[in-house]
């Protein structure tokens, strides 16, 4: 029941913003070009969120691991785990967060999508993808 009001609510929201973009291209006095990065997550923390950066910059990290289930031909049921690092900006979120998220627990996070590059202690580059969240639902 929760999760079906929870998927109306992103339909709905999903529906608002594609209203807004249509109404942005028909303007011809919008010269910027309105793009869309979002992310909708269910799953499972995978370890106690980690409190990083600095006192300027703080965030609160932790991953959350999501799966598919498939068939093979010979009828085995297998499942594929995915693993998403999540991080958490907006100071009240990112308290509640770290006070009260445990490994274990199911949350549902909407949030966007960040790239970026970090360094080893050899200097090798390394990519990493983050989800940004906007928005965490504590579930029991």
């Amino acid at each position: 029941m929760l999760l079906n009001k929870i998927f109306t609510s992103t339909c709905k929201q999903t529906r608002l913003i594609n209203a807004v973009a249509v109404r942005a291209m028909n303007n011809d006095s919008s010269k910027i070009e309105k793009t869309i990065n979002q992310v909708t997550l269910l799953g499972r923390v995978g370890a106690e969120p980690q409190k990083r950066g600095n006192e300027e910059h703080p965030v609160v990290v932790f991953s959350l691991a999501t799966h598919i289930n498939y068939r093979y031909d010979g009828g085995d049921l297998m499942q594929k785990t995915d693993w998403h690092r999540i991080c958490v900006f907006k100071p009240t979120l990112r308290e509640t967060v770290y006070n009260y998220l445990r490994k274990g627990q199911r949350v549902l996070i909407n949030g966007r999508l960040s790239y970026g590059e970090i360094r080893d202690e050899e200097g090798n580059a390394k990519t990493t993808t983050s989800v940004i969240a906007d928005d965490i639902v504590f579930f029991q």
